[in-house]
This record gives structure tokens, sequence and C-alpha cells, in this order.
């Protein structure tokens, strides 16, 4: 029985309930359905990046670590993406080190967005975006992606801006859609930012898993987007270490100010250990520039196993994430169809309409591929096996 509470309150959130991920986790347990719905990996990391974190510990690095992040880790991440892509960061004033991407995504919203400004997304999105915007006072803006190949309409984007839009936030690659940024992407924002004041916050958490030989187009690839860019990535998505939250942002000094001033009291400091185990493994380049071939043999075994289901999948450039289609064969809503894959076939995906804010049903499901091969093939086994209703 739940305790009752003399205590009247107003909600800030009022029509933010249980996320969508949470429902068919629920679901998906009570039926020991397969996985295919959560974006995390369930094979595990590497054994010396979890010995790394047991000999920090053991080596007594367990108490509190410098607000912006541990220097060895920060020195380490700014020479990558140096060699990557060009931009050089100072470690003192431009790297932070977050307890995950999701608190450096509400930091720098947090830190920049004030009541009253617009902030411009696009949709289908990580469902945080729009939530930690409403929660500074601000508006979101959702404009959504063109159908098929989930492009931006940069004409839209550009009737979209306002004297209060403050940020736009890009998603690249994309999460649901599998889709990545090319460079006409990056000239048509930086055109239409230029000579404002807008601050462009680009999620880059699958900034290495990228397919078939492209090239990551990041905002530090940019020089004139770099300067206004607030970059986040992850550590999690990266080293298949989810749990252990750790992310960074890079900002210019100016605009990282602004970011740290809420990390200190939202967090003060990311997991101490993890960040001397990340420090001393990210000296090998490999372990993350070897990341986009591993993930392009899961999504081509998953294109594989299901190319006699009836479901038709969407082309996946980047991301742990494949689109699948059924509108050829079925009329049901997206969310039906996910409760039947469960129910009746013991298989968890993730309805695409959770991610629009209203609900947009395009009769597509997103599949997760970073799993383990035996998930992969008796996910897709199970997907074979669905009937044209």
């Amino acid at each position: 029985m739940t305790m009752q509470t003399p205590v009247q309150h107003r909600s800030k959130l009022p029509d933010v309930g249980t996320t969508i991920f949470t429902v068919i986790g629920q679901l998906s347990a009570q039926h020991n359905a397969i996985n295919l719905s959560q974006g995390a990996p369930n094979f595990a990391p590497d054994q010396k990046l979890v010995d790394g974190v047991t000999k920090a510990m053991l080596d007594n690095h367990n108490q509190y670590a410098s607000m912006t992040g541990l220097l060895a880790l920060k020195t380490i991440i700014a020479q990558k993406v140096e060699a990557l892509y060009g931009a050089c960061y100072d470690v003192n004033e431009e790297i932070l080190i977050t307890a995950s991407a999701s608190e450096g995504l509400y930091s720098a919203i947090g830190g920049l967005v004030h009541p009253g400004d617009e902030v411009i997304y696009f949709e289908p999105s990580f469902d945080s975006y729009a939530p930690i915007v409403r929660l500074q006072g601000a508006k979101p803006v959702a404009l959504k992606l063109a159908l098929p190949d989930f492009t931006v309409n940069w004409d839209e984007v550009r009737a979209a801006i306002t004297p209060r839009t403050r940020m736009i936030i890009i998603n690249t690659p994309h999460n649901p859609s599998g889709q990545v940024f090319g460079a006409h992407d990056l000239e048509m924002l930086a055109a239409l930012t230029r000579n404002t004041d807008i601050v462009v916050l680009s999620d880059e958490v699958y900034e290495h898993i990228v397919f078939d030989g492209q090239r990551h187009h990041g905002m530090a690839t940019h020089p004139q987007l770099a300067e206004r860019s607030v970059i986040v990535s992850s550590f999690g998505k990266t080293f298949h270490v989810t749990g252990w939250r750790v992310g960074y942002c890079l900002a210019p000094a100016a605009l990282m100010d602004e970011i740290c001033k809420v990390h200190q009291f939202l967090m003060f400091s990311a997991d101490t250990p993890m960040q001397y185990a990340f420090a001393d493994y990210m000296k090998d380049s490999q372990t993350y520039l070897s990341l986009g071939a591993f993930y392009q043999r899961k999504r081509d075994l998953m294109q594989t196993l299901l190319a006699e289901s009836p479901f038709k999948l969407l082309p996946s450039a980047g991301s742990f994430f494949l689109l699948a289609s059924y509108e050829h064969f079925s009329n049901e809503s997206d969310s039906d169809m996910v409760k039947r894959l469960i129910t009746e076939h013991g298989v968890a995906t993730i309805p695409l309409s959770a991610f629009y804010t209203d609900g947009t049903d395009n009769k597509l499901i997103r599949l997760s591929f970073a799993k383990d091969e035996a998930t992969l093939r008796a996910g897709a086994q199970a997907l074979c096996q669905v009937k044209p209703r």
C-alpha cells in the first residue's frame, strides 16, 4: 500500500508517465521475450576494461574526481577528437566528463536555455529532449524528419527559426532511424545559424558506429559549427558498458562555463574508477576505431536473417538500430504490433510512434542489433514466423 501525503503539488511534466521502454520491458518479462527492444548490448565488455576499473578501485581511486573530469581522460579525448575530426579543444576549459550522456544533455540544455526560449529538434527523437527543454520553461519545437529516408527538410528548419530560437538539437548517427548527417546537412546547418546566437546541441553518442565506409559528420568536423556547438558523446555506448553511466561534452569555453555551472550542482563529478579505466583503455585507438566494423557485422547478420521475414527493413547507416516496416501486410497500430510480437511470438521490439510527441504511426518498429549472435538469431527466427493479418 502506498503512502498518502497531505501535500498538494503541481507537476512540471503532467503529461509524462512511464516510458514505453519500461512498459515494453514489463510485458517482455511477463512473456520471457527475446530482447530486440533495448538499445543496450547484452554481451560482456572487454575484460581488460573491467580489470582497469578493478585496478583503479584497488589503487584507491574511489573518491570524487575533479569536477570537470580526470585530466588524463580529457587529454586522450582531446587527442582523439583532433586526430579524427580536426578540432582542437582545451583540456582545462572545453572538455567535461559527465555522469552519462544523458546528464551531459541535461547540463547543456539547463545551462544554455532560458524561460521563453525555443529549441528546435527533430522527430522521431530520443525521448528526453523535449521534457528537459520544458523543465527550463522553454518551448520545444518538433520538426518531423522526412520519410522514408528520415532526412531533415532544411526549408522547414529555416521557417521554424524565430528570434526566440536559442538551440537546435541534432542527433547523428540517429536513434531510432539509423540515419546519419552528411556534409550537405552540415553546410545547411551552418548557413542557417550563421550570424545568430543559436547553439547547436549535437547528440553524437553513436559517433563510432557508422557503416559502409562512411565518415561521421559530427559538429567538430566543421569549424564554423564547432564554434557554436555542444557535442555530447558516451563511453557506455562506445565500450558496451551502458550501466557505468559516463559520457562527455565538448564545447567552446564560454559555453562550457555555463554547462559546468549546472553539472557541478547536478552531479559534481562522474564516477572516478571508470574514468581511470577509460583513460588507460583508450590509449589503444582500435578500441573505438574498430567499432563500426563490429556493429556492421551485426547489422548485416540481422538483415540476412530477416530476408525471408514478412517485414521490410529500412537501410541503417549507423547506430544500434534497424527499422522494419509492416504496413504492406497489416493495418495494426505499431503499439499493437509490438504487443502482438511479444505475446504471440516472444520477441520484444519498440514502436516508432513512441519517439513522436504526437504519436505519429508510420507502421514501423525499431529493432536493436546490439546483441549477441544467439539473441539475433532467435529474435529473427521469431519475426520470420509472423503472419500477415
